[in-house]
């Protein structure tokens, strides 16, 4: 990120920029910020952008051939083309030699760092840049500077319960924060009440409390998470998917903290917040590892069984938590 900050600041724009990873949100707002840099914002005859994977490449060659009109440069944007896993010759093989006048942002979910693609953009002179989940300090920053803006504060208490609802996704945590804000409008400090009142729980941490119910061996109240998902039209089999994937947290967790392993490793190796690393260990008490290791692949095998038509999916779920919930 820091290198998109500098590049503008200094006036020297690379020619070529690859925007990827889970974090959409940052990945959108400096996708922009190019934009914004290159191109003006009504400038619709240099400025052209592309989404999905039925490009033509050889249209895009041509496009990026073409000088700027009435201007200095010209910019392709291009989303979610895939290119970046497979194909993409043709473009990988003309990127380095491009004119000096045209740009390129690409912004991809998922790449493979050994495709012919990824490898042009450094060829190109250009900055390849993942933007990852963000760490709990700096959404703790963020969402603590969005709010002082605001000219109010917010309880540690409050600021817990928003996070463990909206989950680390700063996306979602943009439009709840927007939400809260407008619903404390006419106070100055944000507390519990408030955000248990407005902000919505994504279905995550529906799981993480379904999760939590059955290894708390409560069996009827997991049953009754499981018929609200239900009933807000979630699809049995993602919700499984969701359970067999918090199990596979828990596991790793376990693993990690019986070797000795500090909080922030064993976040990044689990793919979770590093504050939830202490309510995974929590979880994780009530089994042993090889307990979790079984859920885990009970998970798979009734997925298996459902896709192959040997098993209802709604049943599947229900099966799955009163086995481990009893």
């Amino acid at each position: 990120m820091k290198t998109i900050d500098n590049d503008i600041k200094d006036g020297r724009i690379k020619r070529a920029y690859l925007l990827y990873g889970e974090e959409r949100y940052l990945i959108r707002q400096y996708r922009d910020k190019l934009k914004k840099a290159i191109v003006t914002e009504d400038d619709t005859m240099n400025f052209s952008s592309f989404e999905g994977t039925e490009i033509n490449q050889k249209e895009i060659i041509d496009l990026a051939e073409t000088l700027p009109f009435f201007a200095e440069k010209r910019l392709i944007i291009m989303e979610d083309t895939g290119l970046f896993k497979k194909g993409g010759e043709d473009l990988a093989e003309y990127l380095p030699s491009a004119p000096e006048s045209t740009f390129f942002v690409f912004v991809e979910e998922e790449v493979d760092k050994r495709s012919k693609m990824y490898k042009a953009i450094g060829k190109s002179e250009g900055a390849a840049i993942e933007f990852s989940q963000q760490s709990d300090d700096t959404l703790a920053r963020w969402v603590g500077g969005r709010i002082k803006k605001e000219g109010k504060g917010m309880t540690q208490a409050a600021y817990n319960l928003f996070i463990a609802k909206t989950g680390s996704d700063m996306e979602n945590i943009d439009k709840e924060l927007e939400k809260l804000l407008c619903y404390c409008l006419e106070k100055d400090t944000i507390e519990e009440a408030d955000v248990e009142a407005i902000t919505t729980e994504q279905i995550q941490s529906k799981v993480f409390d379904m999760v939590d119910a059955i290894s708390n061996h409560k069996q009827k109240v997991a049953l009754d998470l499981y018929y609200d998902l239900l009933a807000l039209k979630e699809p049995a089999m993602r919700i499984m998917f969701l359970i067999t994937r918090q199990f596979q947290m828990l596991m790793i967790v376990k693993s990690m903290s019986n070797k000795g392993f500090g909080n922030k490793d064993i976040a990044s190796k689990a793919g979770c917040p590093e504050w939830a690393v202490k309510k995974y260990q929590a979880q994780g008490r009530g089994y042993s590892l090889e307990q979790l290791k079984k859920a885990v692949n009970d998970g798979v095998s009734y997925e298996e069984a459902v896709k192959t038509g040997q098993m209802n999916d709604q049943l599947a779920v229900e099966l799955f938590i009163m086995q481990y919930s009893k």
